[in-house]
């Protein structure tokens, strides 16, 4: 049995079919099935299901996926602790959600790469309930989230920054009170399935404000192109890190004490990697101690 078969046999796992599979693994359809079909046959057991047109694990396929979820693990970590350079070098899979892809992400992925030039990070967008389920998967080696309401056993949080919630409208609205834009104008949502998303109807519902709703995006650079346009406001997180690619927009704070966001770096306790995670978000928090924008919310930006 080579682990080239187990590695295969956890990203059919991992993505459901055998031609996403096949992608991840980068190999073909048919040399998959071929894979699995080898196999069983050398385990002695039946790993799949294929009397559905979609070729499902069976309890006993279940249960060897999560012992080669380790073994995987354990290999790809072998050569990194012999040689002592705490896996500093080769691949490492990073999720990401998706408003960070723009200032946060690139920021400290540039400083990690300077310093470590044989370390290459794989970067994933996915929103924080995705990756989280990922992370105790194994599809990711560690994850920018925000943190969740209730963290997942078996998992842990390293913090990077808070990033409190605010209100952006575009140049032709004068009114300075964010309750009453909120009540006249359009509003641009959050995507409900985020964290966020959950952090604003929250406050909403808090402090009585009932909204007319125009559009659902997930997308920050999405939603503030929406606003630019004067199609509606939203309420979203101030970056905790400046971005050369802002769209010049009113930024009004919500309050004394916003709903605040909460971005962390999460992974899986006893992870073979621990010193690559301590220097992704070493990384991470010197990208916001260099960029931190102005805190001035009270104008254009």
């Amino acid at each position: 049995m080579s682990i080239r078969l187990l590695k295969t046999l956890v990203a059919v796992a991992d993505h459901k079919t055998f031609s996403a599979a096949a992608d991840a693994v980068f190999i073909t359809h048919a040399a998959v099935s071929q894979q699995m079909r080898t196999l069983e046959s050398e385990l002695g057991i039946p790993l799949f299901d294929r009397s559905h047109r979609t070729p499902e694990l069976t309890p006993l396929g279940r249960a060897v996926v999560a012992r080669a979820r380790k073994l995987v693990i354990d290999y790809d970590s072998l050569v990194p602790s012999v040689l002592g350079d705490d896996g500093l070098t080769g691949d490492v899979v990073l999720g990401a959600v998706p408003t960070t892809l723009i200032g946060l992400a690139p920021l400290s992925m540039s400083i990690l790469r300077t310093r470590f030039p044989d370390l290459r990070v794989r970067i994933t967008p996915a929103l924080t309930a995705t990756l989280l389920s990922g992370l105790e998967r194994g599809t990711y080696d560690v994850a920018i989230v925000t943190k969740p309401f209730l963290l997942p056993l078996g998992l842990e949080f390293l913090e990077i920054a808070q990033e409190p919630l605010h209100l952006i409208t575009g140049s032709e609205i004068t009114e300075t009170d964010p309750a009453r834009i909120l009540k006249t104008q359009p509003f641009i949502r959050f995507n409900r399935d985020a964290v966020v998303g959950t952090l604003i109807e929250t406050w909403l519902q808090e402090n009585h404000i009932r909204v007319s709703e125009a559009m659902e995006l997930e997308n920050l650079e999405a939603i503030s192109s929406m606003v630019h346009a004067n199609l509606g406001v939203s309420i979203v997180p101030r970056p905790c890190v400046t971005s050369a690619y802002a769209t010049p927009l009113n930024h009004l704070p919500l309050g004394p004490n916003p709903p605040t966001r909460v971005l962390g770096l999460a992974y899986r306790k006893e992870h073979p990697k621990l010193r690559v995670i301590e220097e992704i978000h070493a990384a991470l928090l010197r990208a916001v101690e260099e960029h931190t924008p102005a805190q001035d919310l009270t104008g254009v930006t």
